[in-house]
């Protein structure tokens, strides 16, 4: 009788492995099903990219990493944005960071002696910025912004090529990759500072 039960329970023991190796091999499988769109998602609602040198400084910092909301779904800058975009005719593309200050329409015009934007006949009030905007860069003012552009400028302004420069220019939405939403980890300036991880999250 003690054989036949033993014999018996390795019978029921076998299928119950059975299913069980069935359900790890299931759970793994749905696992990297689930990362694999959770990926794909990410590509295409968001960027990350790093910053590179000072021209946002102190909005941002040489090294951080930012999350972009991509293009497909950032389709209309506006004034404030913080955005990344690719310039053929300066740094092969390569992207660059920026705030947009003025858009389609808006008349811009530069006081570089006493270091102020104007906007529409208004100076901007811009507590964001690390210096007052005393750097020509070339550019004729006043402009008004051509349809379907944007005029941008770094936070560091004496520090920055931007829509001042002849290179870059009005930007047309089209070569703006995204807008940033998030600074994910904090770079340290090229050393200059300590990684403060108090500034993970929303970027002004």
């Amino acid at each position: 009788m003690a054989l036949f039960k033993s014999k018996k329970q390795k019978e029921e023991k076998q299928p119950e492995n059975q299913s069980l190796e069935k359900s790890i091999v299931q759970y793994l499988h749905d696992v990297v099903g689930m990362l694999s769109v959770i990926m794909i998602l990410f590509l295409v609602f968001f960027r990350i990219i790093v910053v590179s040198g000072p021209s946002m400084k102190q909005t941002l910092l040489d090294g951080d990493y930012l999350l972009l909301v991509s293009n497909l779904f950032y389709r209309e800058p506006q004034k404030g944005d913080i955005v990344v975009l690719g310039k053929k005719s300066y740094d092969d593309g390569k992207p660059i960071v920026k705030r947009v200050i003025a858009t389609e329409g808006q008349i811009v015009d530069m006081d570089f002696d006493n270091g102020l934007v104007y906007v529409d006949g208004y100076p901007l009030e811009e507590d964001y910025t690390n210096t007052l905007t005393n750097l020509d860069e070339g550019a004729i003012f006043p402009q008004i912004v051509e349809k379907g552009c944007v005029f941008v400028m770094g936070d560091n302004r004496n520090n920055s090529k931007d829509s001042r420069s002849l290179e870059i220019g009005q930007v047309d939405k089209r070569e703006i990759l995204g807008k940033v939403a998030l600074l994910l980890y904090p770079g340290t300036d090229g050393g200059t500072q300590a990684r403060d991880m108090q500034r993970i999250g929303k970027v002004n």
